[in-house]
């Protein structure tokens, strides 16, 4: 009589401690480094040439939790860069660029790993020169800009991530950048 006792206790201590599994939250925010190359495109690609960005700052927030399959993103980035062969740079050796971007858009897990996610983003780009781009003759530049990222978690509170960026879309010069990039986590 004692063994079918002892089973149903167990069997009701353990129904009152399984509770419904939860997701876990991803860490909304982060804050990094990024670093990358770039080339101008149709017309702007011997204005700009090809170069380099050698430093550059991200910030994203983007609160999700692993349940979620589809979210929303926001995200902030300058990068300093060097332009070699650029036909715009005309007193100096090399074409040197700001750039700066606000994005918006979606962040999409394509697969089962909550660590893994693609984000499509869209925005406005500010770009500075230390010359004028040939043949618009300017110096800065305000345009849209696209963005396709894929994004990983990693040792729990190290985001990397890759870019392909264009812009500016239809206005000014058009370049295409990809850009490498690690950030510490903040929840």
């Amino acid at each position: 009589m004692r063994a079918p006792a002892a089973i149903l206790v167990l069997c009701g201590v353990l129904a009152g401690a399984a509770r419904p599994a939860r997701a876990e939250p991803l860490p909304s925010g982060s804050l990094g480094i990024m670093f990358g190359g770039a080339s101008g495109t149709g017309r702007y690609a011997h204005s700009l040439g090809i170069g380099y960005y050698q430093f550059g700052a991200q910030a994203a927030w983007q609160p999700m939790t692993t349940e979620r399959r589809i979210g929303w993103s926001l995200k902030w980035s300058f990068a300093f860069g060097t332009m070699y062969d650029a036909d715009s740079a005309r007193i100096d050796l090399y074409l040197r660029t700001l750039q700066m971007d606000f994005l918006a858009g979606l962040r999409i897990r394509p697969g089962d790993n909550p660590l893994r996610y693609i984000a499509l983003r869209g925005g406005v780009e500010l770009l500075r020169n230390n010359e004028p781009v040939q043949p618009d003759g300017g110096r800065a530049f305000v345009g849209p800009v696209a963005d396709v990222a894929l994004e990983q978690y990693a040792f729990g509170a190290v985001l990397f991530n890759a870019d392909v960026r264009y812009g500016l879309i239809g206005r000014g010069p058009a370049e295409i950048a990809l850009l490498i990039g690690a950030s510490i986590s903040v929840p």
